[in-house]
């Protein structure tokens, strides 16, 4: 008799820590590490290739792209995953594969997919929408739902468990569904990452973020089990306090006369034709674009001079590590523990660019979790660095994110790579 059909569940900033209080019937959660650095695009590509991001390329949740001179994060094209995935074979022999609200999807070699793909208009706004596959997916499950996917409630200042509620109930539905029923589902619970991130793990909103996650995925057992799935849960990484608040590599390049900036109407828009230096902060980690070797020490004794720098790896420690990559920066920085870092290189508020008071996931320069905050005045999203009290991006001790299965994995996995050789092992028996 064939085994159980595998619904896979990464869980935004389910620590360890953060499992063993959630106290879920049915999970069994054990310790694991993440790879580094451990963020979202990062992690999910190496689960799903099963190799570090030195292989598969998605070194961060953006990348510089050098030929643009152009950085873009949050870009959804399957293609920017280098590598086979841990399904492939799987999927050759007739298995169906379904990948709902995973990163960089849009046209990967699944049978099912939902992701959001909002349409942004010439004018400003845009128009809410998800691409699905097959034709038809979307608004049929709209239909049942009762509703739309809320963008608004994925990011920015009202993102919220009502996300990951819709997911959720999405992800049940195509489980059900005799006319999808893939036999491997691969979905993702964002509703941890908010309020982690605006008032770090331990504050009360929450506490009640774990008990929405928790609701959240005992749903997604219930259904997995009269569906006739087996479940493997996992984190990407663990949020972690920062008192230490924000560090601003960018300024220190601005001040060294390294990363420049063009004056427009009196606001400062950084020039990288004629930066010599500059960060693409993530977090905890940064990768540091130097355009001139000769550089690269000066910039280094820049970044380890700074309080908020645990470390610079150059080339050789990134390949020590397993990040080293055409796409890595030449160097790339570590936070401090208890601090993260901020885009921005300008100082008066009156010089940010237009983009730093708006949601804009994909052209700023930087990730930015003050968009999760509104601003009072003027209206628009905040610029107040000092408000996110949650990061992360480092591994090691302390930082273990939590791992479960209900299916025979035949080890604990040590590492996210490690748990994606187990899948694709476990679907090569099935």
């Amino acid at each position: 008799m064939a085994q159980k059909k595998l619904l896979v569940v990464q869980t935004a900033a389910l620590s360890y820590d953060v499992a063993r209080k959630l106290d879920l019937p049915g999970a069994n959660f054990f310790p694991s590490q993440s790879v580094f650095p451990a963020v979202t695009c990062t992690v999910q590509a190496s689960f799903r290739t099963a190799s570090l991001p030195g292989a598969h390329g998605m070194i961060a949740n953006g990348l510089y792209h050098r030929s643009l001179r152009k950085v873009l994060f949050w870009e959804q094209s399957s293609a920017l995953v280098a590598g086979p995935r841990i399904w492939q074979d799987f999927r050759r022999a007739g298995g169906k594969v379904a990948m709902l609200f995973w990163q960089q999807s849009m046209g990967e070699d699944v049978d099912i997919l939902l992701t959001p793909a909002p349409i942004h208009k010439h004018h400003g706004g845009l128009v809410q929408d998800c691409y699905g596959k097959p034709d038809g997916l979307y608004a049929d499950l709209c239909r049942r739902l009762g509703g739309a996917f809320k963008l608004h409630q994925y990011w920015g200042p009202a993102a919220s468990a009502k996300a990951g509620d819709w997911i959720a109930a999405a992800t049940a539905e195509v489980m059900a569904d005799p006319a999808l029923a893939p036999d491997l589902c691969l979905t993702y619970l964002p509703s941890l990452d908010y309020d982690f991130q605006r008032f770090g793990p331990s504050h009360a909103r929450s506490l009640s973020a774990m008990k929405k996650v928790r609701q959240q995925l005992a749903i997604l057992l219930a259904a997995a089990e009269k569906s006739g799935y087996g479940v493997v849960i996992f984190g990407d990484y663990a949020v972690a306090e920062c008192p230490g608040g924000a560090v601003f590599l960018n300024r220190a390049l601005a001040d060294a006369g390294l990363l420049k900036a063009r004056d427009v109407r009196g606001k400062l828009y950084a020039d990288w034709h004629a930066s010599r230096a500059f960060a693409l902060v993530d977090h905890e980690a940064a990768h540091l674009y130097v355009a001139d070797a000769a550089d690269i020490p000066a910039v280094k004794r820049i970044l380890a001079g700074l309080a908020g720098v645990a470390e610079v790896l150059d080339s050789d420690a990134q390949a020590g590590i397993g990040l080293r990559n055409a796409r890595s920066g030449e160097l790339v920085a570590v936070a401090r523990e208890g601090c993260w870092f901020a885009y921005p290189w300008w100082r008066a508020r009156a010089q940010a660019p237009d983009y730093a008071r708006h949601i804009d996931i994909h052209n700023k320069p930087g990730f930015d979790p003050c968009e999760l905050f509104f601003a009072l005045f003027p209206p628009g999203i905040s610029q107040e660095a000092g408000r996110v009290r949650g990061s992360h991006g480092r591994i090691g001790s302390g930082r273990e994110i939590a791992v479960a299965s209900t299916v025979d994995l035949r080890t604990q996995p040590a590492d996210t790579v490690q748990l994606g050789r187990c899948v694709k092992e476990w679907l090569r028996g099935r």
